[in-house]
């Protein structure tokens, strides 16, 4: 079945967090994504590791120039190559983007780092907390003489980052299929960070943000944008910001709007909180999620990660599935004529080194030959 990115060759070298979401993407897209891992790679339960599904495992020493020249030969072949290295580090390993170029005019080079290419901390350590630090973006997840949140590395790594590389990347294949030429997509965290925050400059543009926390409607200040406890510990999340659903809410707490004070009034809101605090309290947030599902309230349940694959309208959707004993987000997004799918199970480093290469157009006497001289590992295949 063909599936959006069907027929795309694309070459991941091996790293950690947000390029791996990216080729996690283009797999889920169709693509045909191989990894190259380092020697002797050895990672405990990945086959257990989501992130790294959909693609094939070659095990290349990149460190001999018969490994190298392996790498370059395929990237004769390939439509994408992506590293999350240290700028220069690939430069240094021998494939930078003019040494592929040179061998593939076509290729798009995606690079993947926090800080960018170029700029003072180009070369320094950081993380995905630094990069929203950075952009602006850690400042708005705070509250009234509370220091900032530390949120999972989701923002920056993810978003900012892996998401925004696989988007930079079908758009610079894209454009190479007019142009007959290649290019490199510098994809930085910091800069996909910043990106994200572009509604908060719009809106402090327009004199409707705040960068003092607790006078803005979305920061968590408001009674109708906030999270409440009920009476088990769990929370509820409620965000009717429209009139009409704030009403429902209202109406669904068994409350009076006529006896409430006036919302529009940042001034009545710690008040508003208070009352709503007071009867989320008197039930369990089940019991609260299933009083409002079907209602305009917008009152839903904080689901941990764990609980989400199970709430109806995620089932419904099949927002989660079970794929290689492990739950996990299904691939997205949706498409309704090629659509997308989990190409397989994580692989281990090395499995699929020889079949790979066959594929991409090596002989099988050479690739036996390069795993007979420690040039290629491969892995036994793994049994079900």
């Amino acid at each position: 079945m063909s599936r959006p990115l069907s027929g795309v060759r694309v070459i991941e070298m091996a790293g950690l967090g947000a390029a791996p979401y990216t080729g996690m993407l283009l797999s889920d897209m169709g693509a045909d994504v191989v990894r190259i891992d380092r020697p002797r790679t050895r990672a405990p339960k990945a086959e257990l590791y989501a992130l790294s599904r959909g693609r094939r495992s070659v095990t290349l020493d990149l460190k001999r120039a018969e490994g190298l020249d392996v790498l370059l030969r395929m990237v004769e072949r390939a439509d994408i190559l992506l590293e999350g290295f240290r700028p220069g580090v690939a430069e240094r390993l021998g494939f930078g983007p003019a040494a592929c170029q040179e061998r593939n005019t076509r290729l798009v080079f995606g690079r993947m780092t926090g800080w960018g290419q170029t700029g003072p901390r180009a070369q320094t350590a950081g993380h995905d907390l630094n990069y929203q630090a950075l952009s602006g973006a850690l400042s708005l997840f705070r509250r009234p003489g509370e220091r900032p949140v530390t949120p999972p590395g989701l923002v920056a790594d993810f978003a900012g980052g892996g998401l925004l590389l696989a988007f930079g990347l079908v758009s610079a294949l894209w454009e190479s299929r007019a142009s007959g030429r290649g290019q490199v997509v510098d994809a930085a965290m910091v800069d996909g960070t910043a990106s994200l925050t572009t509604l908060v400059h719009s809106m402090a543009a327009q004199g409707r943000w705040s960068e003092e926390p607790g006078v803005n409607t979305s920061d968590g200040s408001a009674p109708f944008y906030d999270t409440y406890e009920a009476r088990d510990g769990g929370y509820l999340a409620v965000a009717p910001l429209e009139p009409a659903f704030y009403a429902a809410l209202v109406d669904g707490l068994g409350l009076r709007l006529d006896e409430l004070p006036d919302r529009s009034d940042p001034a009545n809101w710690p008040e508003l909180k208070r009352r709503f605090a007071e009867v989320f309290r008197s039930r369990t947030r089940d019991e609260w999620a299933e009083h409002f599902a079907d209602t305009d309230a917008c009152v839903t349940p904080v689901l941990a990660p764990s609980e989400a694959a199970g709430h109806p309208h995620n089932t419904a959707r099949e927002t989660f599935v079970r794929n290689f004993g492990v739950t996990q987000p299904a691939p997205v997004p949706r498409f309704d004529r090629t659509p997308t799918g989990i190409a397989g199970p994580p692989p281990l480093p090395g499995q699929h080194s020889r079949e790979a290469l066959s594929d991409w157009g090596f002989a099988e006497s050479e690739v036996a030959d390069l795993v007979k001289n420690g040039v290629v590992e491969q892995l036994p295949e793994r049994t079900a």
